[in-house]
């Protein structure tokens, strides 16, 4: 049996790096550098936080701006490759500019870097449910 991905097993769907992220530990590997969260819920939530931390507060308003920042490819990514995936996934363009992220294009853009962080996504509804909440309650951009 394959193990799982990465970001999977740390309960971190995006792959964030750990940067003191509340309720996260660096994983304990002899060159962890992500974040490990208690609960895929918990992964999601970053995750989300992120994405809206670069819309808001960073004013990142392009599938393309997102992804340089989210796999830059200073990191050994293939950037290009990487922002036409998920802006096909999102249904946007990758330099088409936005304003704000729609819930809708919040959960696909979440369904699709998970997708291509891990290789799959095993999330479903949870990251529609994630990604909602925001609505409901933004976070504390800071």
């Amino acid at each position: 049996m394959r193990p799982l991905p990465r970001g999977i097993r740390n309960n971190n769907p995006g792959n964030l790096n750990y940067a003191g992220q509340a309720g996260a530990h660096k994983e304990p590997e002899p060159h962890g550098r992500f974040a490990v969260f208690a609960t895929a819920q918990d992964g999601l939530r970053a995750l989300r936080d992120q994405l809206l931390r670069y819309v808001e507060r960073d004013r990142v308003n392009t599938i393309a701006g997102i992804i340089a920042k989210w796999a830059p490819p200073t990191d050994g990514n293939d950037t290009s490759a990487y922002a036409a995936t998920v802006a096909a996934r999102v249904g946007i363009g990758v330099q088409q500019r936005f304003n704000a992220l729609t819930p809708d294009q919040l959960t696909a853009l979440m369904h699709a870097i998970i997708r291509v962080e891990n290789g799959q996504d095993p999330y479903g509804t949870l990251v529609d449910r994630v990604a909602r909440e925001a609505t409901a309650s933004p976070p504390s951009i800071t």
